[in-house]
């Protein structure tokens, strides 16, 4: 149980800092199109300002998500020693966590986008879980 409970807090964590670390190399790459629409947003996030959604860049977003959500649940699945509990607590936690966070953006994002960010956590989690058992 305790392997479980640290695979989760591990894939939680290896999945802040990859989505973070990820969105800060992006920036600092193109910032006169990737880091304005991102400063844009957070912006608009703190301010209230108006602020339109890149598409390229929300499905930017849903790609990076599936990617690290796969290794943030072998990663959860490789230290707890299982593939089922683990990744699907992870997905619960990551979609927990996403539904606040895509509750402030509610307003500057487009439906399809907050529908499709949630709704792949846990699958993709799982699915990260089932990887494991055959790596």
């Amino acid at each position: 149980m305790l392997k479980s409970v640290l695979g989760v807090i591990a894939g939680f964590v290896a999945w802040s800092i990859l989505w973070v670390g990820t969105d800060a190399v992006i920036s600092m790459a193109s910032p006169a199109w990737y880091g304005a629409h991102q400063s844009a947003f957070a912006m608009a996030i703190g301010t209230g300002q108006p602020f339109t959604a890149d598409t390229t860049i929300l499905g930017m977003h849903l790609i990076r998500a599936v990617i690290i959500t796969l290794m943030s649940a072998f990663l959860a699945a490789f230290i707890a020693g299982e593939n089922r509990r683990a990744p699907l607590f992870l997905g619960i936690l990551l979609l927990l966590f996403g539904i606040m966070v895509q509750a402030i953006a509610w307003n500057y994002l487009p439906l399809w986008y907050h529908l499709i960010f949630l709704g792949l956590l846990i699958p993709v989690s799982i699915i990260g879980g089932k990887i494991k058992q055959t790596a």
